[in-house]
């Protein structure tokens, strides 16, 4: 394949992360507010906080991954993969009302558990979340390294220091604010530097009709079919994960400019992931790769452009460059969002935030230089919320008022056991057991271990929280027994729609009807001891 030349490279991304540099922090320095640092809650409208959920949910991750699965599932598993990230945008839309209504002071979803459920639930929640956001920063900052390598002949480490260093600078100064205005801006060069690079593939890149029908990428196949399940649970339950996208979600104005901004950026996200994944498939019928390539088949994307002018590449370089940075600091704001909430409730002076800004990366950087394979950190941690968001969201309905934080740990834990249960039998090994549950044979093994492993996860999870509610009733039912009392476990919570500020004011009410008892209760007992004595 074709590269930009050493100086090209340089020229183009030096000065591109420089305006970017400049521009957003005279943005985050001119838009500076504490208040908004690490949340905006009910401030934005509609198209503002489309392009920001476009920008929470693309990366530069998509320029090898959907190729890939294009290449090896053809359009039936490109078309499933697009859809299966763009339509939980409507999650947001569907459940953000209903959590911001019982936290309206929370903007994590992490909030809503630590309420519901109680701290050692929301600490366990907080940390799945954090680990979910540092793997998807990994995995964009390994992306960024894949990219840069396959079209420059520059090093990757120095450009992902640089633009680490940028989103870092400018996110310190302006948090989770400067992310949500820059992303609106970064977002909307995006999508002009993807028209110039699909109408300069429609013009150079040649088809060799009597490749397609062969090819059978416009067929569909068994893993096709699988990944209608697998990519519908794995994905919908890890955007639940997402800290950037309830960040988002509870910066929505009102319930009406969320709806709308969510149904623009399903849009947005699915057209954008189609026609960068067409190029799987458009690179085996211009002869440039095979179908089901093992070498080539997450480059196809770079394939084609190493066929085009180097003025194509410059752009892409540039694409991949604002892109990457739009993606990194949304998961850095989010990173740190979720950490000052969950850990340390908000109670960090905004230096110490700021300063954490800047050491999550370290870990990051390293790891993300070592990752190789994208799509295996996605199945991951897409895994994991698989195993633990069915359970959990139970708790929204007031028909399960009687969940529980033991019920949401152990029917997590208890799913991610039944994955490896399913594992060892499938392959009867526990060794290999263990490794079903980092997907090591990836996606598009010929076999049934990934399907069997997103079925047995959430249906393995609720059922062991089903246990632990049965285990919880039995011991209850032995104390409430043994000391005549009366069995509670199913009893209805009054007030069942108390929100955070009506259990607020309610625990000022109760302490301070306590204190006046109390009070009266002394003066009575003083009044009569001096009668005694009297």
């Amino acid at each position: 394949m074709g590269h930009l030349s050493f100086q090209a490279a340089n020229g183009i991304i030096w000065p591109t992360y420089a305006v970017v540099l400049i521009s957003a922090c005279a943005l985050a320095y001119w838009k500076r507010d504490s208040k908004s640092f690490l949340s905006a809650n009910r401030t934005q409208k509609a198209i503002p906080l489309a392009f920001n959920f476009v920008a929470s949910g693309l990366g530069v991750g998509i320029l090898s991954t959907f190729p890939q699965i294009a290449n090896f599932n053809g359009l039936q598993g490109l078309l499933v993969y697009a859809l299966a990230s763009g339509l939980p945008m409507f999650l947001f839309a569907f459940f953000g009302p209903h959590i911001r209504k019982k936290v309206p002071n929370g903007f994590v979803l992490t909030e809503w558990v630590f309420y519901r459920y109680g701290r050692v639930c929301g600490l366990y929640m907080s940390a799945c979340t954090i680990l979910t956001l540092f793997l998807f920063t990994v995995s964009e900052i390994a992306s960024l390294k894949f990219c840069i390598e396959t079209l420059t002949s520059v090093k990757a480490l120095p450009v992902i220091i640089i633009e680490c260093v940028v989103t870092t600078i400018y996110t310190s100064i302006g948090g989770f604010n400067i992310s949500f205005l820059t992303d609106t801006a970064q977002v909307s060069i995006v999508f002009a530097l993807l028209i110039i690079v699909a109408s300069a593939m429609g013009s150079y890149i040649t088809i060799d009709t009597s490749k397609i029908a062969p090819s059978g990428l416009l067929k569909g196949n068994k893993l096709g079919y699988q990944l209608i399940y697998i990519l519908v649970v794995a994905i919908f339950t890890n955007d639940f994960f997402m800290s950037g996208f309830w960040l988002r979600t509870f910066a929505a104005r009102n319930d009406k400019d969320l709806l709308i901004g969510c149904s623009i950026a399903f849009f947005i996200i699915t057209i954008i992931l189609v026609v960068v994944g067409v190029t799987g498939f458009i690179a085996v019928w211009a002869g440039l790769v095979e179908v089901n390539d093992p070498e080539y088949g997450s480059s196809c994307f770079f394939v084609l452009l190493a066929q085009m002018p180097s003025w194509v590449m410059g752009f892409v370089l540039v694409f991949v460059a604002i892109l990457s940075t739009c993606t990194l600091d949304s998961l850095q704001s989010a990173l740190v969002s979720s950490i000052s909430n969950d850990i340390f409730r908000n109670k960090l002076p905004l230096l110490y935030v700021r300063v954490m800004v800047a050491v999550v990366m370290i870990p990051i950087v390293v790891v993300g230089l070592k990752a190789t394979d994208v799509l295996s950190i996605y199945l991951i941690v897409d895994l994991l919320s698989s195993t633990v968001v069915p359970v959990l969201m139970l708790g929204l309905s007031d028909r399960f008022h009687f969940m529980t934080g033991w019920e949401v740990i152990g029917g997590g834990l208890g799913g991610i056991l039944s994955v490896w249960i399913f594992g060892t039998v499938y392959y009867d090994s526990p060794k290999e057991g263990g490794k079903l549950l980092l997907i090591s044979n990836g996606l598009y093994s010929n076999d049934w271990s990934a399907f069997g492993a997103f079925v047995v996860g959430p249906f393995g999870g609720i059922l062991f929280g089903f246990i632990v509610l049965a285990t919880r009733c039995a011991i209850r039912y032995f104390i409430c027994r043994s000391n005549d009392l009366e069995f509670d476990v199913f009893k209805p919570i009054s007030p069942p729609e108390s929100t955070q500020e009506e259990s607020g004011s309610l625990r000022k009410s109760t302490s301070k009807t306590s204190y006046t008892n109390r009070t009266v209760e002394l003066t009575e007992t003083a009044s009569e001891g001096r009668s005694r004595n009297a």
